[in-house]
């Protein structure tokens, strides 16, 4: 793994997502090294010889002088790389930008496969509307460990855990959805007592890693090689269709609010979680809070 430290002007990015108004990414490249990962198309700005997922930029930025200009507004971190990867241990740049925006009035949510989250709880429950994501796409390790090398799903559970009992609001991205392999209704029975969310996400082969994944599954899995030249070749919806009926269904009979794109809904603690539809990346709409701005 190579590790640069890089000086840049800014970490504060405006965002062209429903979810936020800045995207927060204290780091360019992630040693998660997900095959899956949509962000690896940032590895063609780095001017990086090394493979996405070998090698990480960590960014060192002028400390904020006026965090409470960001009162008001939400920040996402980790839209392109996991911002508590493991050299955050080492550097800490997520934990310096949380104590620089301490008190500033902004909202977070962060993204993440780790359960290094845990030791900035005591500042990330101080934000308001503070919430985690944990990307959860299977509960088998094998699948899980042939895909990325973040923490193992028992650890990512009890990290959700942990984070809703302290009272900071929980998601459970179920994301990439892997047809024939990833079982939403699964996921969501491991982690329904321990989130206030869940994204439905689809996997989408539109980025380099698209090749990759398609001969992975015709060697782990060619049973599913008609069913995946239908839905990316052929451009089918029925294995889409079929699944959000499913959880229709299911969502419906567990009492669960079932939503299509929508971000602005999240339960209450101790009740069902919202479950949202992501399945369409085509037709994803801004969100109704990001409507009313």
């Amino acid at each position: 793994m190579q590790i640069n430290e890089i000086e840049v002007k800014n970490v504060m990015t405006k965002s062209n997502l429903p979810v936020s108004d800045f995207s927060v990414n204290p780091y360019v490249g992630c040693s998660h090294a997900c095959k899956y990962c949509y962000a690896s198309f940032m590895k063609r700005f780095t001017n990086r010889p090394e493979p996405w997922g070998e090698f990480v930029d960590v960014k060192y930025w002028p400390e904020i002088k006026n965090p409470q200009k960001y009162a008001g507004k939400e920040a996402f971190f980790g839209s392109v790389t996991d911002c508590y990867q493991p050299c955050e241990t080492k550097y800490k740049r997520t934990r310096a930008l949380l104590e620089q925006l301490s008190g500033s009035g902004v909202s977070i949510s962060i993204a993440t496969k780790s359960d290094l989250v845990l030791r900035d709880l005591d500042l990330i429950k101080t934000f308001p509307n503070a919430r985690v994501s944990f990307s959860i796409n299977t509960l088998d390790e094998d699948f899980r460990k042939e895909m990325d090398r973040g923490v193992s799903i028992e650890r990512r559970l009890a990290a959700m855990k942990a984070c809703y009992d302290a009272g900071v609001q929980a998601t459970c991205f179920i994301s990439p959805i892997f047809p024939g392999i990833t079982d939403p209704v699964e996921i969501i029975e491991a982690a329904k007592d321990r989130c206030n969310l869940v994204w439905l996400e689809n996997l989408n082969l539109r980025g380099d890693y698209g090749a990759w994944i398609k001969e992975w599954i015709h060697e782990k899995h060619p049973e599913l090689d008609k069913l995946y030249y239908e839905i990316y070749s052929k451009k089918s919806r029925d294995y889409w269709t079929a699944l959000d009926q499913r959880m229709r269904e299911y969502t419906a009979k567990e009492g669960m609010p079932y939503l299509r794109d929508d971000d602005q809904h999240r339960s209450a603690f101790g009740d069902p979680p919202v479950v949202v539809n992501y399945f369409y990346h085509e037709e994803v709409k801004k969100s109704a809070k990001r409507k009313q701005d």
